[in-house]
């Protein structure tokens, strides 16, 4: 039951990826080609997608139905990531931060520092 929740378990083949992205089995062939999605192999050779690799296909193909590149999409899907990254490292360093203040609660913000962040 743990793979259920495991989102890197390689549970959807092609064919299932492709109707649950309403994508031709290509699109995913030509991500894996270009290597921005890498499946893993069944015995058999055949290509297995994770919940997270669906993920990541769907925002490829969001990007790239607005007319951007491979290369561009990859790109923001990268830089958008990393941010996420830095966003949440922050969010750790603040909570420390007031632990080591002693604060019990969320710590007030600074809006300046809030509107830097804010996207859309």
């Amino acid at each position: 039951m743990s793979r259920l929740d495991d989102q890197d378990y390689p549970a959807f083949t092609m064919g299932q990826a492709a109707q649950i992205l309403d994508v031709q089995q290509a699109f995913l062939r030509s991500l894996d080609a270009t290597g921005v999605l890498s499946p893993q192999r069944s015995g058999g050779g055949h290509r297995r997608y994770s919940r997270r690799q669906l993920v990541l296909a769907a925002r490829m193909r969001e990007l790239l139905d607005q007319g951007l590149s491979l290369d561009a999409a990859t790109r923001i899907i990268g830089l958008q990531d990393e941010l996420d990254v830095a966003r949440s490292r922050i969010e750790e360093l603040e909570a420390d931060r007031d632990r080591a203040a002693g604060h019990t609660t969320g710590s007030p913000s600074d809006p300046d520092v809030e509107h830097m962040f804010e996207t859309g």
